[in-house]
C-alpha cells in the first residue's frame, strides 16, 4: 500500500513538471525544470541534462550534492549517457566502479556510487536524463518508468522549443522585411511628392498659360482638348495628395501612438467642415455622445473625414440626407463604432472591392473620387489592430463598422456579427448642420 502511495504521488509531481515544461520556451527552462525534477522523482542525490553534440556527450546542466560534469564534453564511446544514446535504452548501475559499460575513473573524484540514466527520445535519441546517488543503490522498474516518462516530456519540449525559436525568427525576419517595405513605401511617397510634381506643375502651368494666351483663338474642339489636359492635371495632383495620405497612414515604426480621443467632438469638427464646403445643401448628422477612443488622434480625424466625406457624397441624391454616428459594445466585449447613412448604397456582393486602392463601385462621373479614400481608412484601422467591414443594399444606404483595438490588445480579435437594425437604440444625440 506505501509503495503504491508513493507512485501516485510521484505521477503526480510527473503530472506538474509536464505541465511546467509544456510552458518553458527555452533550453535552458527545460533544463533547470529537468534536472531537478529527475532528482526528486527518485530521491537522487544528482541530476544531470545531457545533449548529444555530434560524437560527444555534452552535460549541459546538473543539480547534485557536489560538482559533477557541468559544461564538459566527453566521447560517445566512453561515457554512460554515450552508451544510452548509441543504444537507446535505459541504464541502471549499482557500483559503477565495476561495470564493464563506463569508465569507473571517471567517477572516483565524484560522489558517485551508483546510477540510472534513460535515454531522451526513443528513436534516434539526442540526450540523456541521468540521476545518482552516493551510496550503492538500485533503481527500481517503476522509477525508471516514472524518468523515461519525464524523458518523453523533455523531448517533446525540446521539440516545442525549436519551434518556438524558429517562429520567433521568422516573425523577426518578417518584421524585417516589413520595415523595408516601409522605408521603400516612404522613399515612394517622397518621390511623388518632389518627382513628379515637378513635370505636373509644368503641365498645368503651361496649359493655363495656353489657355489664357490663345483660348479664344481656338475652336471648339480644341478648347475641349485644353478643358480635358488641365482637368487632368489636377486629377494626378489630386491622387498624388490621396497617395501621400495613404503612405502616411502606415505611421510610425513603433505603431500609431496613443492617446485619449475625444471622438464625439472630432466627428462634430469634421462634419462643420465638410458642412462649411456645401453651402447649397445641408446635411443632418447624428453624433452620439461620449464616445472616446485610445487613438493616434491625427490618423483618426483622417478615418473620421474618409468615412463621412464618402457619407456627404453619397446621400447627395437624397432629399433629407443624413449621416449617424456611433458605437456599441458587442457580444464579444469588443466597442464597435460605426458611420451608417441614408445614401444610394451599393451592391453588397461587391463589398470586398471597397478598401482596395483605386477601386470605385460608383460611377465617378456621377461620385468624383480617385477611390483612395476607403483603402487609406483600412490601413488607419489595421494599424490599430482594429477591423473594419461594411453592410449595404442598393438604394439602402451604407453602414461602416470599424474597431479600434487597445495597446495592450491581442492582434486578432474575434469576428461578431454587426446586424445593422440591433445597434440603433438608446443612445444620446447631437445634431450637426441640421436646417
Amino acid at each position: 500500500m506505501a509503495e503504491h502511495s508513493h507512485l501516485e504521488t510521484r505521477l503526480e509531481h510527473l503530472l506538474a513538471v509536464v505541465q511546467e515544461l509544456s510552458l518553458a520556451r527555452t533550453l535552458d527552462e527545460v533544463t533547470a525544470i529537468v534536472r531537478h525534477a529527475a532528482r526528486a522523482l527518485v530521491g537522487a542525490d544528482g541530476a544531470t541534462f545531457v545533449l548529444r553534440d555530434c560524437d560527444q556527450c555534452f552535460y549541459a546542466d546538473e543539480e547534485a550534492i557536489s560538482p559533477l560534469w557541468k559544461g564538459k564534453r566527453f566521447p560517445m564511446d566512453i561515457c554512460a549517457s554515450g552508451w544510452v544514446m548509441r543504444q537507446a535504452r535505459a541504464l541502471v548501475i549499482e557500483d559503477v566502479f565495476v561495470d564493464p559499460r563506463i569508465p569507473g575513473d571517471a567517477y572516483r573524484p565524484t560522489f558517485v556510487k551508483s546510477m540510472a540514466m534513460v535515454p531522451i527520445r526513443r528513436a534516434s535519441p539526442i540526450g540523456a536524463i541521468g540521476t545518482y546517488w552516493a551510496c550503492p543503490r538500485v533503481a527500481s522498474e517503476d522509477e525508471l518508468k516514472v524518468l523515461q516518462a519525464l524523458a518523453d516530456s523533455t523531448s517533446i519540449a525540446l521539440t516545442n522549443v525549436e519551434l518556438y525559436n524558429d517562429l520567433e525568427r521568422r516573425v523577426r525576419e518578417r518584421t524585417a522585411q516589413l520595415e523595408a517595405l516601409n522605408d521603400e513605401l516612404g522613399a515612394f511617397a517622397y518621390a511623388v511628392s518632389h518627382d513628379l510634381r515637378a513635370p505636373l506643375r509644368a503641365i498645368a502651368g503651361f496649359s493655363r498659360a495656353l489657355d489664357e494666351r490663345c483660348g479664344p483663338a481656338l475652336d471648339a474642339r480644341g478648347r475641349d482638348c485644353l478643358a480635358r489636359v488641365r482637368r487632368g492635371a489636377a486629377r494626378m495632383d489630386r491622387m498624388i495628395d490621396d497617395m501621400l495620405d495613404l503612405s502616411r497612414a502606415r505611421g510610425g515604426p513603433d505603431g500609431p501612438r496613443r492617446e485619449s480621443v475625444d471622438m464625439s467632438a472630432l466627428v462634430r469638427s469634421v462634419a462643420a467642415e465638410l458642412q462649411a464646403g456645401q453651402t447649397s445643401r445641408r446635411v443632418r448628422v447624428v453624433v452620439q455622445d461620449g464616445l472616446v477612443a485610445v487613438a493616434d488622434a491625427g490618423l483618426v480625424r483622417v478615418l473620421l473625414q474618409n468615412l463621412l466625406g464618402n457619407a456627404f457624397k453619397f446621400t447627395r441624391p437624397r432629399a433629407e440626407p443624413m449621416v449617424e454616428v456611433g458605437a456599441e459594445v458587442s457580444p464579444a466585449g469588443e466597442l464597435v463604432y460605426h458611420v451608417r447613412d441614408n445614401g444610394v448604397g451599393f451592391d453588397a456582393a461587391r463589398a470586398g472591392e471597397l478598401f482596395g486602392a483605386f477601386h470605385r463601385l460608383h460611377d465617378s462621373a456621377e461620385f468624383p473620387g480617385d477611390g483612395i479614400g476607403l483603402a487609406t481608412v483600412q490601413r488607419i484601422v489595421r494599424r490599430h489592430r482594429g477591423r473594419i467591414w461594411a453592410e449595404s443594399a442598393p438604394g439602402g444606404g451604407a453602414s461602416f463598422y470599424w474597431t479600434l483595438a487597445p495597446a495592450s490588445a491581442e492582434p486578432v480579435p474575434r469576428d461578431i456579427s454587426a446586424e445593422s437594425d440591433a445597434r440603433r437604440g438608446g443612445a444620446a444625440t447631437a445634431l450637426v448642420g441640421a436646417q
